[in-house]
């Protein structure tokens, strides 16, 4: 059984559609400051590595959050469509637009300790801190 899928999806509206070849079945919650203040909590995503096809283009705009990522959205409903890595145009795109999400596997937890205190998942997961995660980028 392969770790990935094809997976595709829509923004609230409608205006933005996507196709993800290479959508992890694993994912995870990003529990950075940025996420946090981007969705009002616990960023939960998919790694969608490079190869996302949106139909919709100009109905997506993007905001460059910091050196190395662009957040997009739907200008029309604002709905987070993803999070993207410049360096490698890597995508993390919200779990809950996926049309099908019955093979996904919530594993792992980033910047974790920046989560809140009001808040706990019950999965084992990995859990990976903001040192390590910076670290992973070369940051």
């Amino acid at each position: 059984m392969s770790d990935v899928t094809e997976g595709k999806g829509a923004c609230l509206c409608g205006a933005v559609r996507f196709k993800a070849k290479n959508a992890q079945k694993s994912m995870g919650a990003c529990h950075c400051g940025m996420c946090q203040k981007w969705g009002g909590g616990p960023f939960m995503s998919v790694r969608c590595e490079s190869q996302v096809t949106f139909e919709g283009q100009d109905s997506i705009t993007q905001f460059s959050s910091s050196e190395w990522a662009d957040r997009g959205f739907c200008k029309h409903c604002g709905t987070h469509l993803f999070f993207r890595l410049k360096e490698n145009d890597h995508h993390f795109m919200p779990a809950g637009l996926f049309d099908d999400q019955g093979d996904f596997t919530f594993d792992r937890q980033v910047y974790i300790d920046c989560k809140p205190h009001y808040y706990s998942f019950s999965n084992e997961t990995r859990n990976i801190t903001e040192t390590e995660i910076l670290n992973m980028l070369g940051k």
